[in-house]
């Protein structure tokens, strides 16, 4: 499972954690303008935005879980089990594979205006990408420097929702989501008051008591609360490193360790990596499950009118300087 979230300082930031309990050979791959997008049922894409993002590349193809274009839009896939529909061809309609969407709409789309005029006329196609590589079912997350969507592709048909908060995570529906945070709307960073009873002298003991109810277990719908939560009532500075470190710590709030979430045999699911994408200066930050330092790849430090894709391994070597 995964949390994606966005947030705003001076500049607008856009990431998430990828919760799985194993890993393909992800690289940060950056995709120049020139390299032609090949999609299966649409016309392919020859010019375009650079793209950098999170990615798995099969046969030269860069199969995307997160990523930002040049313009300051974001998109990130994530796990949406039993509740994704995918659809046969449709005549009339953009035919887009699930694989295909992140790269379709961040080559093309500025901004959400135009994205959502994109949405008015796409059809999510049951197709893989390989025999080995089935579709996954999906969601996405779709940002830009100052709102959010959500698309669902669901038996009903294709859903956008206007995304207020800013963050996605699982199962169940996304319109289920927010209406569960009506639940919480005691919440408070403040101390608490004496609800309870006038008739008995009850007092706080503790800090944070305000928050007492706040879920703090892993699955996608506690996730969505907790993450909702910390994200809107975070205060951070305004540079660059004081934004990006409050962005990991917002994402480290419902980060997973291994030995947590069980998977059967000895596979337990984990964040293997945090992403924190910078939407106004392009560049992509991570931190893996084995490495907690802040790695980064500037995408304007990279010829963005080749032909051929960029690709950078993730740094997973943990690094602990020891003072005495």
């Amino acid at each position: 499972m995964c949390t994606a979230i966005t947030y705003k300082t001076k500049n607008s930031y856009f990431g998430r954690n990828l919760d799985l309990e194993y890993s393909y050979k992800e690289t940060i791959t950056i995709t120049p303008r020139n390299y032609k997008f090949k999609f299966r049922k649409v016309n392919d894409i020859d010019k375009h935005y650079a793209i950098i993002g999170m990615s798995y590349v099969s046969d030269n193809y860069p199969l995307y879980y997160d990523a930002i274009n040049e313009k300051g839009l974001g998109m990130a896939g994530l796990n949406f089990p039993l509740n994704a529909c995918y659809f046969e061809e449709k005549e009339g309609l953009n035919n887009i594979a699930p694989f295909e969407f992140i790269p379709w709409i961040l080559s093309q789309c500025e901004n959400l205006d135009q994205v959502r005029d994109l949405l008015k006329n796409v059809n999510i196609c049951n197709i893989n990408f390989s025999e080995e590589l089935k579709a996954s079912p999906l969601h996405w997350i779709i940002s830009d420097k100052n709102s959010s969507i959500t698309v669902e592709s669901v038996k009903e048909g294709l859903k956008v929702y206007e995304n207020t908060v800013g963050v996605l995570t699982n199962n169940p529906t996304f319109d289920i989501q927010m209406f569960n945070l009506n639940n919480y709307m005691n919440l408070s960073i403040e101390p608490p008051v004496n609800n309870f009873s006038k008739k008995l002298n009850l007092s706080t003991y503790s800090r944070g008591m305000g928050a007492l109810g706040l879920p703090g277990d892993l699955s996608s719908m506690s996730r969505f609360v907790k993450a909702t939560f910390t994200k809107i009532n975070s205060i951070s500075g305004k540079t660059e490193l004081e934004s990006v470190n409050q962005f990991f710590h917002i994402l480290t709030s419902v980060e997973q360790q291994r030995g947590c979430v069980h998977m059967g045999d000895d596979k337990y699911e984990i964040t293997i990596y945090s992403s924190c994408m910078n939407l106004d200066k392009c560049i992509y930050y991570y931190t893996t499950y084995e490495n907690r330092r802040i790695l980064g790849v500037d995408i304007y430090k990279e010829n963005l009118d080749s032909k051929e894709l960029i690709n950078y391994d993730l740094i997973k070597d943990d690094c602990i300087s020891i003072q005495n």
